[in-house]
């Protein structure tokens, strides 16, 4: 299976085959609007603007699995985000990530690129010292770990990196400029 082999619903109930995304650089992102991690939809939209005639997808899967903080409806959510971040990409249903009911995208994305940790930011060694207490062993295995999770797919559809929410969206941007 490629990466093209993959559909995903939109907000709107659409289906988006991914193979519309041939040829292009694909950002994909699980995202909620009550996190610690909401800003970032502001590079997020940022990076969308500035990059998108040159062949950046931005791919917004909402996903209320972590700490309940994407509660709302889809048309909520989307409400939300251009209200206080003025996105324009595309933002498709809310989906899980992880377990029985995640997204067969998910499932791919996470067998490409593995879980690698938070890194040694302030707010990662917050984050690793949290789910250490909640959860012994947390770190094993790939699933997405929280909110804004973000896998990186270059225009001959290989998933080429894997963005944990504390990596520096300064980070990103670099990687993706890479690919364009």
């Amino acid at each position: 299976m490629m990466i093209y082999d993959y559909s995903v619903t939109k907000g709107n109930g659409e289906t988006l085959n991914l193979s519309d995304y041939k040829a292009k650089v694909i950002l994909i992102v699980n995202t909620a609007t009550g996190c610690g991690f909401t800003p970032q939809y502001e590079p997020i939209e940022k990076y969308y603007k500035d990059y998108h005639d040159k062949g950046l997808e931005i791919l917004d899967i909402p996903c209320n699995q972590f700490g309940g903080q994407a509660p709302g409806s889809d048309e909520e959510i989307h409400e939300f985000c251009t209200m206080h971040f003025n996105t324009t990409f595309p933002q498709m249903k809310k989906s899980d990530v992880n377990g029985p009911n995640e997204l067969p995208l998910y499932k791919f994305l996470k067998s490409q690129k593995g879980f690698k940790g938070f890194g040694d930011s302030e707010m990662g060694k917050k984050l690793k010292e949290m789910f250490d207490k909640m959860n012994p062993g947390w770190d094993k295995g790939d699933d997405i770990k929280w909110n804004f999770t973000k896998f990186l797919i270059d225009r001959e559809g290989n998933v080429v990196e894997r963005f944990e929410p504390t990596t520096d969206m300064e980070v990103v941007e670099i990687a993706i400029k890479k690919l364009l």
